[in-house]
């Protein structure tokens, strides 16, 4: 038996492809409502096909629960919870506690501990380890990190063909661990340690959010000299070798690229070290809502008071419902407190903060294209000749010219 503790964007994902390559799966989480619909082939996850989950369930193969007691004999425990931040970027790890103590109360001798969740620097070795160990009086225990890299709604690359890495604390464990993940992913790496695997993870998004920031900072450069910063990146991006585009954006969402620069610089600290260019990519990022204020005041001459804005797309990403530190949440709220009349349109999220999602509507002072979800019309907004800013960041051409 496998139980995946957590049962998210990450954990869900693993379940079902654990049970898929045959293994009798547990998919435990502690909110009992989450448990309930997934019994009943319910997921907001855009790449979870709910027919698929009922058919894992009546073959025996999949179980929800969300009492971690009911099922005995796991010889697998992988560990999917979320890792966010406190209210001072720090790493907010109860959910892990949680996890750990909640595996602690079931897990057996021999059993493998496989840490998915992203976290600072030595978190398996000088947290996850000694937790479990303490709680459960048990030292056979292997334990193994293998970072996800789950994209939800990217279609192209999904668990099976994104490449795995795992490092562990003994060879035994992580034989055992690529054992399991060559049965459900096409490519698996081993590192040497977990701290390689775990700094790996943190590297890949901070590179995201160092460059990122680099284009938003770049996009301020081309405002203020009269040129468009996009059209000046995909003339950079003709040079076939060293350069990779970004593009500018009112700031980045999600669980990964906001959330784990700060978990680096969390662990540099851990030793010592200065993280001059990750704090101020980290700085430019987050206060990048607020400048999209400001600009936008410009636009409309200065003042938006009473103006009604409508912004499209308020989800981190297009085609998903994740609402995860995104900074079109931050958005709505600061032109709220700049006295706009502001509502939003959003496919995939329905309910925020006790309002409701409107259709796109052509009547509004200023249209703001945040999140361009791929169902949206814009013709509505174009055949009647709505004042519209484009600041989604991609390449695509919906009508208006790239705001910044």
């Amino acid at each position: 038996m496998i139980t995946v503790v957590g049962q998210g964007y990450v954990g869900l994902p693993i379940s079902i492809a654990a049970a898929e390559a045959g293994y009798n799966v547990k998919g435990f989480d502690i909110d009992a409502e989450k448990i309930l619909n997934l019994q009943q082939g319910i997921t907001d996850s855009p790449d979870i096909d709910s027919n698929r989950l009922l058919e894992l369930q009546s073959l025996g193969k999949l179980k929800f629960s969300s009492n971690i007691h009911d099922q005995s004999q796991n010889s697998i425990f992988i560990i999917a919870v979320p890792t966010p931040l406190d209210l001072n970027y720090k790493p907010d790890l109860r959910f892990l506690e949680s996890a750990c103590k909640s595996i602690a109360q079931v897990v057996e001798s021999g059993s493998l501990i496989i840490n998915e969740s992203t976290s600072f620097i030595g978190t398996l070795r000088n947290f996850i380890m000694p937790l479990i160990k303490n709680a459960s009086n048990l030292e056979d225990l292997d334990f193994v990190v293998a970072p996800e890299r789950i994209d939800p709604g990217n279609f192209n690359w999904n668990l099976r063909n994104t490449p795995r890495m795992i490092g562990g604390i003994h060879q035994k464990g992580v034989g055992k661990a690529k054992e399991f993940y060559d049965k459900i992913c096409d490519n698996v790496s081993i590192v040497s340690t977990p701290e390689v695997a775990e700094a790996a993870k943190l590297f890949e998004n901070t590179f995201r959010q160092v460059n990122i920031a680099l284009v938003n900072e770049f996009a301020e450069i081309a405002a203020a000299s009269g040129f468009s910063s996009h059209e000046a990146i995909m003339a950079a991006a003709t040079k076939p070798f060293g350069f990779m585009p970004f593009f500018p954006s009112i700031g980045t969402g999600g669980h990964c690229i906001p959330v784990d620069p700060s978990y680096l610089v969390y662990s540099a600290g851990a030793v010592g070290i200065q993280t001059k260019l990750i704090g101020s990519a980290n700085s430019i990022n987050r206060s990048r809502p607020l400048i999209t204020v400001e600009r936008i005041k410009n636009f409309l001459g200065g003042e938006i008071k009473d103006k009604y804005i409508q912004i499209a797309g308020i989800a981190y990403k297009p085609d998903i419902s994740d609402l995860r530190e995104s900074p079109a949440v931050e958005l709505l709220d600061a032109l709220e407190k700049n006295g706009a009349r502001v509502t939003w349109s959003d496919p995939y999220i329905k309910f925020l903060n006790g309002k409701k999602s409107t259709p796109l509507d052509p009547s509004v002072d200023l249209g703001l294209i945040v999140t361009p979800h791929s169902n949206f019309d814009f013709t509505i907004w174009k055949r009647s000749q709505t004042k519209v800013l484009d600041l989604s960041a991609n390449q695509k051409n919906f009508g208006w010219p790239k705001f910044f």
